[in-house]
């Protein structure tokens, strides 16, 4: 009874934790959507530039995947988002709150979203690259129509494993200054010992990542034509008519 009550009198949850949720969805939100814009192309160029790709750039494949890609991807994320304050204040005015840190979650998600893309597209069959390449498709016909509809199911998971890494990534920015569940999370909860805070923050936290977690799969799963293809399949021997051999 008494955990009731204090969920309801509590004032951090009752007038700061709506808040708190809606700066952490917009920070995943709109860190997603740039993240989207810019890893799907990066992670198409790291697939096609690559030796033996559509169109193999091994020097410059070389300078983004190894500097541009990897040292991102290897600088710790709390690091690499305090120093790019200057920039987050210089893009969007402000070096605090939910509009300051998508700046550095968007950078810090990138490259990751970009290999994951890498990654899908290398489970393609080059049986039907080349098919497309011999009835004379452009390189960006094939991307167009090959490539991406071929590994959409993998760019769905992969969407959906750096959009839970966002959430993780939004918390930490909490710490800094970026607002949402994590400032929460630290300033009413660690800091002012409030076990209530801290419980109602990490189940919110678990909720949201699950959500998306079911949203991606069952995209993933709609998606994919070889599922559908297979369930068709079965569906159509169930209905048929069963032979019967006279002796």
């Amino acid at each position: 009874m008494n955990l009731f009550e204090d969920l309801f009198s509590n004032p951090a949850i009752t007038k700061a934790l709506p808040e708190a949720i809606g700066e952490t969805l917009l920070m995943v939100g709109i860190s997603g959507v740039f993240t989207v814009l810019i890893g799907l192309p990066l992670g198409i160029f790291l697939y096609t530039s690559a030796p033996g790709g559509l169109r193999p750039l091994p020097v410059t494949n070389r300078i983004v995947s190894d500097i541009v890609v990897n040292i991102t991807r290897s600088i710790p994320f709390a690091i690499l988002m305090i120093s790019l304050i200057p920039l987050a204040r210089i893009i969007t005015g402000t070096s605090i709150g939910a509009l300051a840190a998508t700046v550095s979650l968007t950078i810090g998600t990138v490259p990751f979203f970009a290999r994951l893309v890498e990654t899908a597209l290398r489970d393609i069959s080059s049986g039907k690259i080349d098919a497309a390449l011999v009835m004379g498709s452009t390189r960006m016909q094939i991307v167009r129509k090959v490539l991406v509809p071929e590994a959409l199911p993998g760019l769905v998971a992969a969407l959906t494993t750096t959009m839970v890494t966002l959430v993780g990534y939004s918390a930490m920015a909490g710490l800094t200054g970026g607002g949402g569940l994590g400032q929460l999370a630290y300033n009413y909860g660690y800091q002012r010992f409030n076990t209530t805070v801290m419980i109602v923050t990490i189940v919110l936290i678990v909720i949201l990542v699950q959500a998306i977690q079911w949203i991606g799969d069952a995209v993933a799963r709609r998606v994919d034509h070889r599922t559908a293809a297979t369930a068709g399949s079965k569906k159509s021997r169930r209905h048929e008519p069963a032979t019967v051999v006279g002796v």
